[in-house]
């Protein structure tokens, strides 16, 4: 599938979504402003958005609830708004880097927590997933020791350790007490987005991009992926099925997004603005997402 193919499947799934403005932003702000100095111009914003299908109210009204939640942080100069990551997002975008462009599963022993917890397991207080299952009413579960950036402190109740009488049983539990299949459909949607894609073993010569679209391909690439790893608990790869998805989704996603960076930060280059000016350049950290996945 030619990249220009991928642009336009992942456009379509954009428009699916409800609400998608502020959600769109996040993952901006994430994948390419957060390197280069976490702060951009609203006009910049705009021109991007503009391009995925969003007008200029949808962007400010956008912008506005973010700053209000404590995302962002808006200075003016003269006529122009420049909106910087506060300190939640700047918290919230360091851990979803970890999970997003150094996505590690979990060393693990083979053995089991078990929580019993109080009140039904309400403290835990989590509507994802993340690093704890649930195998019955108040009776909850985690890999040991927990792994992955969605660690969360396991409730107060009664604290067991298990071991699994072998892999299978242990892939069976895993299956029951996390909602695997249906994370898996969300990879395979994704995939379905991205290969076959024989553009990526020619370098796309034939169906070039503009450098503009390179950045929209490479943020609603990593917007789609992102929405998937929230809900994906990390789980150490002997809990996973053998074909588990993700492993081929994070693949293809690092291929894609390699050969988007060129375009897509000169784009930034040109166009980007800050209140002070053009954008800095990425930081060091930068050149090692996806580091080591073939």
């Amino acid at each position: 599938m030619p990249a220009r193919a991928i642009l336009s499947a992942l456009r379509a799934r954009l428009a699916e979504a409800p609400s998608r403005t502020g959600s769109l932003i996040v993952s901006l702000y994430g994948d390419a402003v957060v390197p280069r100095g976490g702060a951009l111009a609203l006009a910049t914003v705009a021109t991007i958005c503009a391009a995925l299908g969003s007008g200029d109210g949808a962007v400010r009204t956008a912008m506005s609830r973010l700053t209000a939640e404590g995302w962002l942080e808006r200075r003016r100069v003269g006529r122009n708004s420049f909106y910087r990551l506060a300190a939640r997002g700047q918290a919230t975008f360091a851990e979803a880097s970890a999970r997003i462009y150094g996505m590690a599963r979990p060393d693990w022993d083979g053995r089991f927590v078990l929580v019993l917890a109080e009140n039904g397991g309400a403290a835990n207080g989590r509507s994802d997933p993340g690093a704890v299952g649930r195998i019955g009413p108040g009776l909850l579960i985690a890999p040991s020791p927990l792994g992955g950036s969605h660690d969360a402190p396991l409730p107060a109740g009664i604290r067991l350790e298990a071991r699994a009488p072998d892999a299978d049983d242990a892939r069976r539990l895993a299956a029951r007490a996390w909602p695997l299949a249906e994370i898996a459909a969300r990879y395979e949607r994704f995939l379905a987005c991205l290969e076959p894609d024989p553009a990526l073993g020619r370098g796309g010569r034939d169906d070039p991009l503009t450098d503009l679209e390179a950045l929209l391909l490479r943020v609603l690439l990593i917007h789609e992926y992102r929405k998937i790893l929230l809900r994906d608990p990390l789980l150490p790869d002997a809990l996973l099925p053998a074909d588990w998805p993700g492993r081929r989704a994070q693949r293809h996603c690092a291929k894609l997004y390699r050969r988007l960076v060129p375009a897509s930060e000169r784009w930034l280059d040109r166009y980007g603005r800050t209140g002070a000016g053009p954008l800095p350049p990425p930081e060091p950290d930068f050149v090692r997402r996806f580091a080591g996945i073939s």
